[in-house]
């Protein structure tokens, strides 16, 4: 099991590559990192975080939740991460979608703003 932490500004993201189906030092990780937050006065907002599964085997098995403080993580099947939508099977779908999206918004505005 290799584990990686990394941290961007206020954001902390655990990743886990989980071999063998032994998500023990995984969930070992995100206590330990729950278990810092609390000693350091940190308040980890549950409601914000999320999990996100990549598992590409044929026959997946059903993961079980990560829970911090007794709360269940709300799992997703994408997130925005330093600004590209990541997505469980890990297409471009979702981010190319976010992208259109905002273009749109911009061109709006500015063929709103070319009326004046």
């Amino acid at each position: 099991m290799s584990l990686v932490l990394l941290k961007f500004a206020d954001d902390t993201t655990v990743i886990g590559f989980i071999k063998d189906n032994d998500e023990s030092a995984y969930r070992e990780e995100v206590d330990h990192l729950a278990t810092w937050c609390h000693n350091n006065n940190l308040l980890l907002n549950t409601n914000k975080t999320k999990e996100l599964v990549l598992d590409f085997r044929r026959k997946a098995d059903i993961h079980p939740p990560v829970h911090i403080n007794g709360v269940a993580v709300e799992r997703v099947s994408s997130f925005k991460f330093l600004g590209i939508h990541l997505s469980q099977d890990l297409t471009w779908t979702t981010n190319c979608s976010s992208l259109v999206k905002k273009a749109h918004q911009c061109l709006f505005f500015l063929r709103h703003c070319r009326r004046w």
